[in-house]
């Protein structure tokens, strides 16, 4: 019998309303909810905030789904995931549910029409990405709409200490709170006790309403198989002709890999095809429907493929690369045997993929100099700037998910504010004759957008209209920008033009003073430093699982507060009895570094610190490495089968002239 850990609490509710019953059967098809259901559904209704840490594919959407029917309003649902976005929205779309999405795929057409259903009052459910909330004309429409619900999926996103930490997803709490929502529910498959926490502090959630049903999953196989890097191929193969055939995911690190691999099966008669994000949409889309409709279909992929797939009959799921952490390992395992038939789930585990894997890690820590210089340039932009990310990042060559995560951590420490987005660009293609548009308003309005249009700079088709700082008061000859933009959005909907938003700008206040920014550079480097520390010791878990000595079931579920008294009996120690052992590895040549120095002296900015240097000779790419095209030179990647932190070491130890630290 499993229990909670202590920390973890689950809700027992009062008996659900007749309505509820009513609804799952007319509207969804559904007689009985599943576990965990009632109690998230129940907290929403007495408490108006829950959280449901639901195994994958074991029904959290209907617990926002299902709710919505019964408030007044839209529930606004965020999620990274738009193949979630698209079935879901089909499903409740054919139950007579009015859903819609927006994102980046929907045509200027699908965008205005959505835009008009939820101004009109029309839509249930909205479904969003995260990101959509740097969109000022987005979040203005939002302060106008009653929210009846705010359900975040893979909410562990929020918290520093889950394992796909996003900066977009920290501030959703807030935007929740600035929106004045009337009920908040976070979702997630994967959180171990300290990001239900994290969660439920965030967005002011109840302990007592966090939802959590348990991880085990009894008609799983549990295997972990520990080979040399050479064999796992011909392990993989022998593993798909040796058991019957059925519906099945193998899990790569890389995009060639993926092919690769997919090719080799297909040649030995398997019907298997590669799935990645960098196929263009339409193939792989035709890769998913092709998998989904086959009840024997192989198909090979990175962690692209599968969030969000409703698919109950998949018989297996293999690794072939090790999973990057637990939590991705039980979230991708979760998508065998969702019908309750048994699956096997196996791990072609080898010891050559932990450098990889935590080169991707190490890879994510900022250089020093590259920290201080954005707290230089954001400490002296005054009380109130603004900023392109993609433009910061380049000059201070961090990656843009870094630089986001720094900023975001200067807003934690309560140094900066972050204000509205706005998009410095608008794009105007007229639909009428643009000369034509102020004569069909009255005699001010026609004034302002004489003079609002006549600021345009006409391409061929297009007009582009820079327009000012909103975070800066207007100036003599300036137009207003907040009715600037309400006149282009009015245009827009009544189809005198269409409109385009470019140039993504944040902006930002200055909340206090900063005595020493040395300490502070320093403070942001160890939370850097912290994090790629937890990223290394997730990993080293994965490898501890693999050789686990006791029922690698509970040791798994364990890790997400859940314990169990009785061994599994399912999975490879189970079965086997005995623990896996790694084969030995070839001790690695001496690490001897190739001349960088003239290369160095020839590129100060991309190559000046150790870690640059470093992340150039591990095949780790930065925006300044790739602005001097040096991802195309010989050396980048030479030594990328070398641990990064014995590549920067020896880079530390190799002066070329430039002596900067980090």
């Amino acid at each position: 019998m499993a229990r909670l850990d202590p920390g973890v609490r689950a809700v027992i509710m009062t008996p659900m309303p007749d309505r509820i019953e009513a609804l799952l059967r007319e509207r969804f098809g559904f007689e009985t909810l599943r576990p965990g259901q009632r109690a998230a559904i129940e907290a929403l209704l007495e408490r108006r905030a829950a959280l449901a840490v639901f195994p994958t594919g074991a029904g959290k959407s209907l617990c926002y789904q299902l709710p919505a029917l019964l408030f007044e309003g839209v529930t606004l649902v965020v999620s990274p995931l738009i193949a979630l976005m698209k079935d879901q929205i089909d499903f409740l779309t054919g139950r007579g549910v009015p859903a819609a999405r927006l994102d980046g795929s929907l045509s200027t057409e699908q965008f205005r029409e959505v835009d008009r259903r939820l101004r009109a009052g029309e839509l249930k459910l909205l479904y969003v990405a995260p990101e959509r909330f740097n969109n000022e004309r987005f979040l203005g429409q939002l302060a106008r709409t009653r929210i009846s619900l705010f359900a975040v999926d893979e909410a562990h996103c929020i918290s520093e200490w889950g394992h796909n930490f996003r900066p977009d997803y920290l501030k959703l709490a807030a935007i929740a709170r600035d929106l004045r929502v009337e009920r908040v529910l976070a979702l997630t498959a994967t959180a171990t006790p300290a990001v239900v926490r994290d969660i439920c502090a965030g967005f002011g959630i109840p302990p007592e309403a966090a939802v959590v049903t348990g991880f085990y999953r009894p008609n799983l196989e549990l295997r972990t198989i520990a080979v040399r890097d050479a064999e796992r191929d011909l392990a993989l193969r022998e593993a798909l002709a040796a058991r019957p055939p059925g519906s099945t995911i193998v899990y790569v690190t890389h995009q060639k890999s993926a092919e690769e691999i997919a090719a080799r099966l297909a040649e030995a008669g398997l019907p298997a095809r590669p799935y990645h994000a960098g196929m263009d949409d339409p193939e792989r889309t035709a890769v998913q429907e092709w998998w989904a409709a086959s009840d024997r279909a192989v198909v090979v992929a990175t962690i692209a493929f599968g969030m969000g797939i409703d698919k109950a009959d998949v018989r297996y799921v293999y690794h072939r690369n090790l999973p990057k952490s637990l939590e991705s390992y039980s979230q991708e395992i979760g998508r065998a045997g969702r019908d309750g038939q048994r699956s096997v789930v196996e791990m072609l585990a080898a010891l050559s993929d932990v450098v990889a894997l935590e080169n991707f890690a190490y890879g994510d820590t900022p250089h020093e100099a590259g920290l201080r210089g954005l707290v230089d340039e954001v400490l002296d932009a005054g009380r109130s700037f603004a900023l392109s990310p993609t433009e910061l990042a380049t000059r201070h060559d961090l990656r843009v998910l870094v630089l986001r995560t720094a900023l975001t951590y200067l807003e934690l420490m309560g140094i900066l504010r972050q204000e509205t987005p706005f998009y410095g660009r608008y794009e105007i293609r007229p639909l009428v004759p643009i000369e034509e548009i102020p004569a069909r308003f009255d005699a001010d309005r026609a004034a302002f957008l004489t003079d609002l249009l006549g600021r345009a700079t006409r391409r061929r088709l297009w007009y582009d209209l820079e327009l000012g700082d909103p975070s800066l008061p207007t100036r003599p000859g300036e137009l207003d920008r907040a009715r600037a933009v309400r006149a282009l959005e009015y245009l827009a909907e009544q189809e005198l033009i269409e409109l385009r938003v470019s140039d993504a700008r944040l902006r930002f206040s200055r909340q206090g003073e900063v005595a020493d920014r040395a300490a502070l550079v320093a403070d942001l480097l160890r939370r850097f430093e912290a994090r790629e520390a937890q990223e290394i010791a997730r990993l080293r878990q994965v490898v501890e699982l693999v050789s686990h000595d006791g029922c690698q079931w509970n040791a798994l579920v364990a890790h997400f507060g859940e314990l169990r008294a009785e061994p599994c009996g399912h999975c490879g120690f189970c079965l086997s009895g005995r623990p896996e052992t790694f084969p030995p590895t070839a001790p690695p040549p001496p690490l001897r570094l190739p001349e960088l120095t003239e290369l160095a002296a020839s590129h100060p900015e991309a190559l000046a610190s150790p870690r640059q240097r470093a992340r150039f000779l591990c095949g780790l790419s930065s925006p300044r490495l790739t602005a001097a095209r040096l991802s195309r030179h010989p050396l980048f990647g030479s030594l990328a089968g070398r641990r990064f932190e014995e590549v920067l070491a020896a880079c530390a130890a190799t002066p070329t002239g430039h002596g900067e630290s980090g």
